[in-house]
């Protein structure tokens, strides 16, 4: 960096960008070194003393700056020893490690929907809350995938979502789904009028639980198939007067019965399951799962699920479970399985 020489106001503040920059648990800087930063990069020469009375300001204005202390004793001018101390290894203690940060990039460069130019911007950022030597472990991430439709009005959405479900607004706004030709189409012509209620994060996936104002379910979109959206004037339509949500959203409990976030009833389901897939039971439906009947390779399991999340989730699962119960979902399932050997027969 070049500066020129700044006002002693601002010894402070270059104190505290090389405390950020330069340090953490594993990287302490003494007043020497940091004195040695201060000529380097800000032009800037000072005393120790400076820097120790300015470390001190920091701390006292509520900074986590932890350093070492060592006492020593030295000889006054009439020979007395005196007691005195040195301060050292200063260094800013993190709001977050860098395994917590690794992970939050992790988490963006793991989304597929996120759109890549914003991705990249947001995980700048997260590299900002450390220092130089985090930064230097990650170069790698800046060449992220960009294979998937984007839909660059996420944030947008998501901010107005946010917006809307805090005033208890209803929005309006396109819902669309994916053409040949790689692009957003609307779904109908005219803008679906909705109440907001809560966003979750689902299979990598933003959606929005809400109702369709014309309606008196619950419904779910994608959020990242929403387009054009617009906060309303009118009030939202109060939960208690939608189907399913006249208790309110226990959030943890509605993820775990629509894990394709299928709208729709939920229900109690039987089904016998392969005892090697028992860890994708648990990804799937959480420690709710109630097992019986168990036997050296199969056990029975009952879980309370969306319908139609369940019979997606037997379709995939085929070759592992077979549903028990209730018979309805069963005949459906037979009916979807012989549907698709149909398919694989056809000329």
């Amino acid at each position: 960096m070049n500066y020129t020489i700044p006002p002693k106001k601002m010894i402070i503040i270059n104190i505290l960008d090389i405390l950020k920059r330069y340090t953490d648990e594993n990287h302490k800087l003494s007043q020497k070194q940091i004195a040695e930063i201060l000529k380097n990069e800000y032009n800037t020469t000072i005393e120790r003393k400076t820097i120790k009375r300015n470390i001190m300001n920091l701390i006292d204005f509520g900074y986590e700056i932890e350093y070492t202390e060592t006492v020593r004793y030295v000889k006054n001018r009439e020979g007395v020893k005196e007691e005195s101390s040195i301060l050292s290894d200063f260094y800013l203690k993190r709001e977050f490690t860098d395994s917590e940060l690794r992970l939050l990039i992790d988490s963006l460069l793991f989304n597929r929907y996120l759109p890549a130019r914003q991705c990249k911007d947001m995980i700048a950022k997260i590299e900002g809350l450390s220092n130089e030597f985090f930064k230097s472990r990650v170069k790698h991430i800046q060449n992220l995938p960009d294979n998937m439709p984007r839909n660059n009005q996420l944030f947008f959405t998501l901010d107005i979502l946010d917006e809307a479900i805090t005033k208890h607004r209803k929005v309006a706004f396109t819902y669309n789904e994916y053409g040949t030709d790689k692009k957003l189409h609307p779904r109908k012509s005219e803008p679906y009028i909705i109440n907001p209620y809560q966003m979750v994060a689902v299979n990598d996936k933003y959606y929005l639980i809400c109702n369709v104002d014309k309606y008196d379910n619950v419904a779910h979109f994608r959020v990242d198939r929403i387009t054009d959206i617009k906060m309303l004037d009118e009030k939202v339509k109060p939960q208690k007067q939608v189907e399913g949500l006249e208790n309110g959203i226990d959030l943890p409990k509605h993820v775990m019965e629509h894990i394709y976030m299928f709208s729709g009833e939920s229900i109690r389901v039987k089904f016998k399951a392969k005892k090697y897939i028992l860890s994708e039971i648990f990804d799937w439906f959480g420690k709710e799962v109630q097992f019986m009947d168990e036997t050296d390779d199969e056990v029975t399991c009952s879980v309370y699920v969306n319908e139609m999340s369940m019979r997606k989730w037997a379709l995939q699962y085929a070759l592992h479970v077979k549903v028990l119960s209730p018979q309805k979902l069963v005949d459906n399932i037979k009916e979807d399985l012989k549907a698709a050997m149909d398919r694989y027969e056809e000329n």
